[in-house]
């Protein structure tokens, strides 16, 4: 019997509930996004893919029902850059839709965070995938790791609430949470706040995981706590930002934030306007980068700070950590607008460190920064038109991946162990990465971008994927493109119809 079984839920009325298509229905990229799962579903199976064929040159489909999404693909000239692998499986408790995205991985395994969220349709669900792989994978060859691009989607599933699993038998044991619960975090009326149902989805990501064989390594990303990432560590081998306790690096929002800081400092001296003391700074996002980033900017004497979150817990948090500093302006706001109003803020540097795709049309015309410098990953709605608006508006601009590399510079060599106590930043195979003297640290690769676009006189996001691009082309030097040999085995194997983990 299924999770859902137990409960009282059968099939037919799980559908139902969710809102799901007939399963007859036909793949719409623009419909519900679990209408991916249904179409998967609606070919018996509980697992789905598509691939690149090199040999073909065309993207090859595992069955009938995802013939609309190899057309998209073969058809997309914005995000799909011959992404060498995108495989689903749909939950077989939990009916969630998991993914793994796998972009060029020549110069190594796909290394890339578990993203768990809500997307409204088929398409920004593919989208995200596309993106988030490929800025992994430019964001590895910038920093000199030895990674390709991967990144795990998880799809919020639709509602269900909590107390639809209340007085229900629990047998196995609830997994450690965050200090307040993680209703604290997501909120009482949706089931990814119950300890129970994340363990169980968790559960299955790291089976999902396992039956890749290893061409994708997960880490933690947006929606996802290091307690998360253990429990797909117990089902899975390739996991990376495990807690300190299990032998890993824990989060890395610390370190990320630090990069940030760097990439700011790099910015600024490519640009002949020294350092960052005396500068204004705007931050729109205060969460687990945004945080700790107001401290090392107080560190380096900046003379203000604006902050803003729609969660008006996060800003709390943040003003209890901030405390009292008389001799710097910080204003930390809470609002349902506070990007309008963040954007429109003078200052030298403007810093995303929530969601993506902030920077578009709207957006860039109310920057009123000098530079843009973030945590939050493809922050460009459309890199090609949007990159060329900042450049075109004199907007310095420092591509995500150049700057928040810190998160996979801190875990993808967790399995070679550490040096030195975690949390002072002892590891010299991560804190190179902060040095200004270091040829693959944040402050020289963003020196090393920006010099590139003004040569060229071309946007900065063009230039940085020019430099990311020829890196990924070397082949990791002892195993070769070997994740692309496992997408092969696993599409010789017909992976989509086996029910094991292990076949």
């Amino acid at each position: 019997m299924t999770f859902w079984g137990s409960l009282g839920y059968s099939r037919k009325r799980m559908i139902s509930r969710v809102g799901w298509r007939s399963m007859s229905s036909i793949l719409n990229l623009r419909g519900d996004t679990y209408d991916l799962a249904a179409a998967i579903q609606a070919d018996g199976l509980m697992r789905g893919y598509a691939v690149y064929d090199n040999k073909e040159q065309g993207v090859k489909v595992s069955s009938p029902g995802l013939e609309p999404l190899r057309k998209f693909l073969e058809n997309d000239t914005v995000d799909f850059d011959k992404h060498e692998g995108m495989f689903f499986e749909v939950g077989l408790h939990t009916r969630a839709l998991h993914g793994a995205f796998l972009a060029s991985t020549v110069r190594g395994q796909g290394c890339g965070g578990i993203r768990l969220r809500k997307y409204n349709t088929v398409e920004e669900y593919i989208r995200d995938g596309m993106r988030l792989a490929t800025g992994m994978g430019r964001k590895s060859a910038l920093a000199g790791l030895w990674a390709g691009g991967g990144k795990g989607v998880i799809a919020e599933p639709p509602r269900v609430q909590v107390n639809d699993f209340r007085g229900t038998e629990r047998e196995e044991a609830m997994p450690s949470i965050p200090e307040g619960g993680l209703e604290k975090y997501l909120g009482t009326d949706n089931v990814i706040s119950d300890p129970f149902y994340r363990q169980i989805l968790f559960q299955e990501y790291g089976d999902f995981l396992t039956s890749l064989r290893g061409c994708y390594v997960a880490a933690e990303d947006a929606g996802v706590f290091v307690s998360d990432v253990d429990v797909v560590f117990s089902r899975s081998r390739y996991t990376t930002c495990i807690s300190v306790e299990k032998g890993g690096s824990g989060n890395p929002s610390v370190p990320t934030a630090a990069g940030i800081v760097s990439a700011m400092e790099g910015a600024l001296a490519e640009t002949g306007m020294g350092d960052l003391k005396g500068k204004k700074i705007t931050i729109q996002g205060v969460g687990n980068v945004g945080r700790p980033m107001i401290r090392y900017l107080l560190e380096k004497g900046v003379s203000s700070i604006v902050a803003g979150d729609v969660d008006a817990v996060a800003v709390e948090r943040a003003r209890k950590e901030v405390g009292e500093v008389s001799e710097v302006d910080i204003r930390l706001i809470t609002s349902s607008k506070e990007s309008e109003d963040l954007w429109a803020t003078e200052c030298d540097i403007l810093s995303p460190c929530a969601y993506g795709a902030v920077l578009n049309e709207e957006s860039i015309q109310k920057i009123n920064a000098k530079f843009v410098v973030g945590a939050a990953n493809n922050q460009l709605k459309d890199p090609h038109t949007h990159g060329e608006l900042l450049h075109d508006r004199k907007i310095i601009y420092v591509p995500d991946y150049v700057a928040n590399r810190m998160g996979i510079v801190n875990c993808a060599n967790e399995a070679y162990g550490r040096v030195g106590r975690l949390e002072h930043l002892e590891d010299p195979a991560i804190t190179r990465h902060l040095d200004h003297e270091y040829e693959f640290g944040v402050y020289q690769t963003t020196r090393r971008v920006l010099r590139l676009a003004f040569d060229e006189n071309i946007a900065t996001n063009k230039a940085a994927d020019r430099l990311a691009d020829e890196a990924l082309q070397q082949p990791h030097p002892i195993w070769g493109h070997r994740s692309q040999q496992i997408i092969d085995s696993l599409v010789e194997d017909q992976w989509h119809t086996c029910k094991s983990v292990a076949e």
